[in-house]
């Protein structure tokens, strides 16, 4: 066999031309983002800091709040000591690495493109939970990116964002089971709130449709009767969780899921994903040393217990040095150790469901 002939200096130009176009192109493609924009709804345990520009005391604009945020500590209204599910997201699907409050003036449109977060602190599902009017503020920032991109490219961000749905919580603990504050609890048996609720969240998810959304995650509860605050109100029976509010999150969460498959049989086009929390929490609190965490009974700022907003301040004592040994940040928030942990969850269950 006669040896191989040297190119020519013109063909070994082209060569090397076609092999750094390839690999350009390569490295394109794999940067380039998953979707087009993650928008998000909800409640404290997402809300990337629309409180901050609403007459509330449900705030978290403050240190030592947001203390491990990436460059340093920055209290920008997230209920954490850093990044939040949507944030960690967000960033894994290659867009920015921190989802944007649609109230906070310092974004605009051409930022919300990319994400944007309409969630508030304190909201539910139950609109006696909050008076936060979140779609009406998704319709208006579609008016406004129609109005930036044109109505094609717009329909298309939507229809191509990842949407994240988190609440329920305060329904519950913040409305339901207190009953001076709404009057939920005479007039529903527990049963009947969780079936109240799942009406709302269908009618939600059935509304965002018809305005675009076509990829969709709605997570289920966590043990909420393990939260340090309500550990805490348990202390006349030993602190342990409140197995009441566990068992209605059981109960909550298997209807919940009934309704996600009910939706993705009558809306064909609408990639829905339930997101199982509960579950997750449940391996956290009985199996901690799996994942490098030394408390999962009190939060890490103040004594942990009761601690939340206003009450985790730079002046409170006995805040811990290390938040990653920690479930909970606060009295009633994970930790961003927890946070990336449920949206690596989150992510798993998107892309095997199809919806990512």
């Amino acid at each position: 066999m006669a040896p191989p002939t040297c190119r020519s200096g013109a063909e070994a130009a082209l060569l090397l031309l076609l092999l750094l176009l390839t690999t350009t192109s390569s490295v394109a493609r794999a940067a380039a983002p998953r979707v087009p924009a993650v928008i998000v709804f909800g409640d404290s345990t997402v809300d990337t800091g629309n409180n901050n520009q609403i007459p509330t005391p449900l705030r978290a604009d403050f240190p030592p709040y947001g203390r491990d945020m990436p460059g340093g500590p920055r209290a920008t209204g997230r209920f954490g000591n850093g990044r939040l599910p949507p944030d960690l997201i967000s960033e894994a699907l290659g867009l920015p690495p921190l989802v944007p409050a649609y109230l906070d003036r310092a974004y605009g449109i051409d930022d919300f493109a990319r994400g944007v977060c309409f969630a508030s602190a304190g909201t539910g599902i139950d609109n006696a939970t909050a008076g936060v009017l979140e779609v009406e503020y998704y319709e208006e920032y579609q008016r406004r990116l129609r109005a930036r991109v044109g109505s094609s490219r717009a329909a298309a961000i939507v229809r191509g964002a990842l949407h994240v749905v988190s609440i329920g919580t305060n329904d519950f603990l913040e409305n339901y089971f207190l009953p001076l504050a709404t009057g939920r609890f005479a007039q529903f048996t527990p049963p009947e709130f969780e079936d109240f609720l799942v009406a709302g969240a269908r009618q939600f998810l059935a509304r965002i449709h018809r305005l675009g959304a076509r990829r969709v995650t709605f997570a289920g509860l966590a043990a909420i009767g393990c939260l340090p605050l309500e550990r805490t109100t348990n202390a006349l029976r030993g602190g342990g969780c409140v197995e009441e509010y566990n068992d209605v999150a059981r109960s909550f969460n298997a209807k919940l899921q009934a309704m996600v498959r009910g939706l993705r049989d009558e809306f064909p086009r609408l990639r829905l994903a339930y997101i199982s929390v509960y579950e997750n929490f449940l391996d956290l609190i009985t199996n901690p040393e799996k994942f490098g965490l030394e408390n999962v009974e009190e939060g890490c700022c103040a004594t942990g217990r009761f601690e939340m907003g206003f009450m985790c301040n730079d002046d409170a004592p006995l805040t811990c040095d290390d938040a990653s040994k920690y479930l909970f940040w606060d009295a009633f928030h994970p930790t961003e150790k927890v946070n990336r942990l449920m949206a690596n969850h989150t992510l798993q269950v998107c892309y095997q469901q199809g919806v990512l």
